[in-house]
């Protein structure tokens, strides 16, 4: 139960966005919020300090409001706390209607599901995998520039997993669309919860096995082959697109 005095971190989300004074998120009692905390939902726990999410709705003046990008510098365990809140408001609002009769759906009270109102039905949050993946070749990384990186940053290749498709398939296939390349050597190095909305990054290694550098400028904007002494900007530290890149240029000195 929530006690008046106790110091918790919370996520205030209002319109997909995170109530973040001093651009981080707040560790203040209730009282110190400036909006009524009735309704908060603990969603976990981050060094002896509860987590709160609480859903800011209607003409509720909150401010100031931020993407959860500002909080990438945080501990990743509370970076995902955080986007753990931006998926249930996320859910909260694009599952208000149930799929299987159409009937207005409610937060359950004892699971972080939407359930309906008439039958009863529970809907989850919905999450979207994700790959994302560097590849190597010999003492190059390949890196790629979308459309929506306005100040030229650059990243690795990314993409959504499709119906009947391993996710070792999803990387081969995204690489080769997207660049040409066809890559070998497909191994798993790690995941990243993504709120934008409610993606699931899984991270991989790849090595260069075939192919020209061809971008598909429908997609991309540039690629390249570069190494470690001539890297552009690079995508900021605390997402799994910089671990991806850093480890590979880790195994490029190595060899």
């Amino acid at each position: 139960m929530l006690k008046k005095q106790e110091l918790a971190y919370w996520c205030l989300v209002k319109d997909r966005a995170l109530y973040l004074p001093n651009r981080t998120l707040p560790l203040v009692s209730s009282d110190a919020l400036p909006i009524d905390s009735k309704g908060a939902i603990k969603i976990g726990e981050y060094q002896g300090h509860p987590v709160y999410w609480l859903d800011v709705v209607g003409e509720t003046v909150l401010e100031p409001l931020y993407s959860q990008r500002e909080l990438l510098a945080l501990d990743g365990a509370l970076f995902n706390l955080a986007g753990k809140a931006c998926q249930l408001s996320h859910m909260r609002h694009s599952q208000r209607y149930c799929a299987q009769c159409g009937a207005e759906c409610q937060l359950g009270t004892k699971e972080l599901a939407m359930v309906c109102s008439q039958c009863n039905s529970h809907h989850y949050p919905r999450l979207s995998p994700c790959v994302i993946v560097a590849v190597r070749k010999d003492d190059k990384i390949l890196l790629a520039q979308h459309p929506r990186h306005k100040t030229g940053m650059y990243t690795v290749i990314a993409g959504f997993v499709e119906a009947g498709e391993t996710l070792e398939q999803c990387v081969a296939r995204e690489v080769e669309e997207e660049t040409g390349i066809v890559v070998t050597n497909i191994r798993y190095f790690g995941s990243q919860p993504w709120a934008f909305p409610s993606n699931l990054m899984m991270g991989f290694l790849a090595d260069y096995q075939a192919g020209e550098l061809k971008p598909d400028y429908e997609e991309l904007s540039d690629a390249v082959w570069a190494s470690a002494g001539e890297l552009p900007e690079l995508a900021p530290p605390g997402t799994i697109a910089r671990a991806l890149i850093e480890q590979t240029l880790v195994l490029m000195a190595e060899n």
